[in-house]
């Protein structure tokens, strides 16, 4: 913790800077260079200018990776807003340990680690805390249920998004590549509400199917939050507020591995809707955030595209993947393994040679 007077947050928002610019001009220029047509890689070529900016490096170290899953519950589940119990999350997070779920699959693939973090849910898992196999930094057993009143503290806000911090001040000597998800039945809901509050769409235009749910748990999804941003009012302005009336531990905590991961220099591979909205908050606390983001997909929430389009973000893949836990950046991984490729092994062109061609042949 810093010593100097000043908040762990604050001390954390100034280590943050932009990109580096003259890092992004050389990459760019080495990239003109290689013998290809202008920029033929397309969306590939600007993901390896990003990485370089925010290494700081034309040879950017991508190799060690972690995938980490921030697990929360919500209260507003005993609304009947989702397909599954809130007990449902202890059995994922059982399977994720057991490495029997989607994101291990595809970790594995990406050659990436999967960090289970509880942040707040239900159970303790004091089993798997004990064995390692999960981190513990719960702020609660789960959050208060928003549609009649704020889902958490303030306090708890602060401290959810410091968890956050903490876990990619932890993790950042061994990792060169984040990948952010997300882990908690009911979560879609908060998220849309959050989509609707710092985007300024309509509840309706931002909240999605879930874990599945049928055209009249829709609405009712849909009129639950609409309760809750009407009782909480949370401020747009403030990103903190907006986590504490309408948010989620795991949520938080995303914002706070994303703000950690920038403040080390450390890109950032953001899942899907929840993530991107733990994403959204974090850049509203602190705006440069943004340059270390990379948005892994477009998933099939549609509060999700908005999302992406106030952060001015373009995904790398859109594969109409619904389950988060990180499955899409576990994918965007083996993007980000070509794109640092990119610059240090392609050869560049030489002096152009007149080809002739002879003969009759077609």
């Amino acid at each position: 913790m810093p010593n100097n007077g000043l908040s762990f947050l604050d001390a954390t928002f100034r280590a943050i800077y932009p990109q580096d610019f003259a890092v992004r001009q050389q990459a760019e220029a080495r990239l003109n260079r290689l013998t290809m047509p202008h920029w033929a890689l397309g969306d590939l070529m600007d993901l390896a200018v990003d990485l370089a900016g925010m290494t700081r490096s034309m040879q950017p170290e991508v190799s060690r990776k972690k995938v980490v899953v921030m697990v929360g519950d919500h209260g507003v589940t005993t609304e009947g807003v989702s397909h599954y119990p809130a007990e449902v999350t202890t059995e994922m997070v059982r399977n994720f340990v057991r490495g029997g779920a989607g994101i291990n699959a595809l970790a594995r693939r990406a050659g990436a680690e999967v960090c289970v973090v509880d942040a707040g849910a239900r159970d303790d898992f004091a089993d798997l805390v004990r064995e390692g196999s999960v981190i513990a930094k719960k702020i609660g057993r789960g959050t208060a249920n928003m549609a009649h009143g704020p889902a958490m503290t303030r306090t708890h806000a602060v401290m959810a998004v410091e968890a956050g911090i903490e876990i990619a001040n932890r993790l950042a000597p061994e990792t060169d590549v984040f990948g952010a998800g997300a882990l908690g039945i009911g979560n879609t809901t908060p998220g849309a509400a959050i989509a609707a509050v710092l985007t300024g769409k309509k509840v309706a235009e931002v909240t999605g199917r879930g874990t599945g749910i049928d055209d009249d748990r829709l609405r009712h999804k849909i009129e639950v939050i609409e309760q809750a941003l009407a009782v909480n009012k949370p401020d747009a302005k403030d990103g903190l507020d907006v986590l504490a009336k309408v948010g989620g531990f795991e949520i938080g905590a995303l914002a706070g591995l994303i703000i950690g991961a920038a403040a080390k220099r450390k890109p950032v591979l953001v899942d899907g809707f929840i993530a991107t909205a733990g994403a959204m908050i974090a850049c509203t606390l602190e705006p440069f955030v943004r340059d270390y983001l990379i948005c892994a997909h477009r998933s099939a929430e549609p509060g999700h595209s908005a999302l992406l389009a106030k952060l001015q973000k373009k995904s790398l893949l859109d594969l109409n993947l619904r389950p988060g836990e990180g499955t899409g950046a576990a994918l965007a991984m083996h993007l980000v393994d070509a794109a640092a490729g990119i610059l240090p092994y392609f050869r560049e062109a030489g002096p152009v040679q007149k080809i002739v061609f002879t003969g009759t042949g077609s």
